[in-house]
């Protein structure tokens, strides 16, 4: 529960409780507003108050404001690409455009949704809204990921992820010729010091990131390369390679003002491989998503003009 008081000044002396609730706390909508003085959960001068009341002038209110109900995820029976499962993991080929966890505005539909639907058993370490997720890969990029069953299987995937040694590789269309064949990004990443919502490479409250990329194929304004990560920062990839001024072709975020004259609704990124030990038996895995039909009809097109 979180106390809020407020003392209303005499210039919005006769106005409604709710009315002035609502403009004074505005990360408070006014119907939620409402539904706390409807819940008996604010007071004027110690007395709860309704939502008609006219406030006056030197009047103390106070607002209980109760923490936010996070729903738990549900089962759904959503179709998933199995690359392979035992016991203890489970490792799919992700869509794109598919959330992996429920969080606010997208609490169905997601990964978690579907592995709760075909599995019996997640690990629960990260609570109820992320069982069996060991790690995540952006809603628009596509491929391959591991989901642990149970809390042992989660604890070594988690390790081995800390210590850099699960394989992870990507391939990206990206805008430019890139001319260097291979190269290693190792630059810091942190939030965007305005745009909060976006990832970038920054020196003040950032983390190590480090990717190692190759090229694949060169095409007139394109090219497509393979990222290896050694880190796994939010965005990374998409962050690095718009830091070397060949941002991810359709990419909202990180291509702003870059043609996009594919059918593609997000970023050509896709997850191709995964490796790791097993978390029971050691013995090292890898598995490999092929990449999806519009990656590879983009790919198509750029083959047949290039010739």
């Amino acid at each position: 529960m979180e106390k809020r008081s407020l003392m209303v000044p005499g210039e919005v002396e006769g106005e409604r409780l709710d009315v002035y609730l609502a403009r004074e706390v505005p990360d408070l909508s006014r119907s939620r507003v409402q539904k706390l003085v409807a819940d008996g959960l604010v007071t004027v001068n110690g007395n709860v108050a309704k939502a008609n009341y006219r406030v006056k002038a030197n009047d103390r209110i106070v607002l209980t404001v109760p923490e936010p109900e996070v729903p738990e995820a549900v089962p759904e029976p959503i179709p998933l690409d199995i690359l392979y499962e035992d016991a203890d993991l489970i490792v799919v080929n992700k869509p794109r455009g598919m959330v992996v966890h429920p969080a606010a505005g997208n609490y169905r539909g997601t990964l978690v949704n579907a592995l709760l639907y075909h599995c019996q058993d997640l690990s629960g370490i990260n609570g109820s809204l992320r069982p069996g997720i060991v790690h995540r890969i952006d809603k628009d990029t596509s491929g391959v990921l591991v989901a642990a069953k149970n809390d042992e299987a989660h604890r070594c995937l988690a390790s081995q992820i800390k210590e850099h040694t699960v394989t992870r590789v990507y391939v990206a269309l990206v805008h430019g010729r890139v001319t260097a064949p291979a190269g290693i990004v190792d630059a810091p990443i942190g939030r965007h010091p305005v745009d909060r919502q976006r990832m970038a490479v920054v020196s003040k409250n950032a983390r190590r990131a480090v990717t190692h990329y190759r090229l694949l194929e060169v095409f007139h304004d394109y090219t497509l390369v393979e990222a290896r990560l050694e880190t796994g920062r939010t965005h990374q990839i998409r962050v690095h390679m718009s830091y070397l001024g060949h941002p991810v072709v359709g990419d909202p975020k990180y291509a702003p003002g870059r043609k996009n004259p594919f059918s593609l609704e997000s970023q050509a990124l896709h997850a191709r491989v995964l490796g790791f030990r097993h978390p029971r038996t050691g013995d090292y895995m890898e598995f490999e998503a092929p990449l999806p039909p519009v990656f590879r009809e983009i790919l198509a097109t750029l083959r047949k003009e290039r010739e």
